[in-house]
């Protein structure tokens, strides 16, 4: 399976009080993954939406196993975790750059819709996109 490794600096405005980055952050973090993710897969998600496809956001999970601090370099890896024809799941683990010490691990469910939201099944709609999604499911 194919794992995309977006790397972030903590930047000042995501620390709270105590100098630790803020629970707010993370949801902001999985979505700079994944979108890293869909374009290291091989078509930038301004493309597909250009193509009339949205992934709207249906469920996301966080789980906080330590914390990040300002100036901390961290690693966002994304994969995918489940996908079908009409929804795509992708897994997050965060860690501090050089360290293998989870600093948190999160899930988003997304749904594939037209530009109306109304729900579509991407495997009929737009297979080129599906083709790209199992391969980067596979993918070692």
């Amino acid at each position: 399976m194919f794992v995309s490794e977006t790397p972030l600096t903590v930047r000042y405005a995501e620390t709270d009080q105590m100098g630790v980055v803020h629970h707010s952050n993370y949801p902001i973090w999985f979505e700079a993954g994944r979108t890293d993710f869909i374009k290291k897969m091989g078509m930038p998600y301004s493309l597909i939406e250009q193509k009339g496809a949205m992934l709207p956001l249906l469920e996301m999970r966080c789980r906080f196993r330590g914390f990040a601090r300002y100036e901390d370099n961290i690693i966002v890896r994304t994969c995918i975790r489940e996908y079908t024809g009409t929804r795509l799941s992708f897994s997050y683990t965060i860690v501090r750059a050089g360290e293998d010490r989870v600093l948190a691990e999160g899930e988003t469910m997304h749904c594939w819709t037209r530009r109306d939201l109304r729900p579509v099944n991407i495997k009929k709609h737009m297979p080129e996109i599906y083709d790209l999604l199992e391969k980067a499911a596979k993918d070692n």
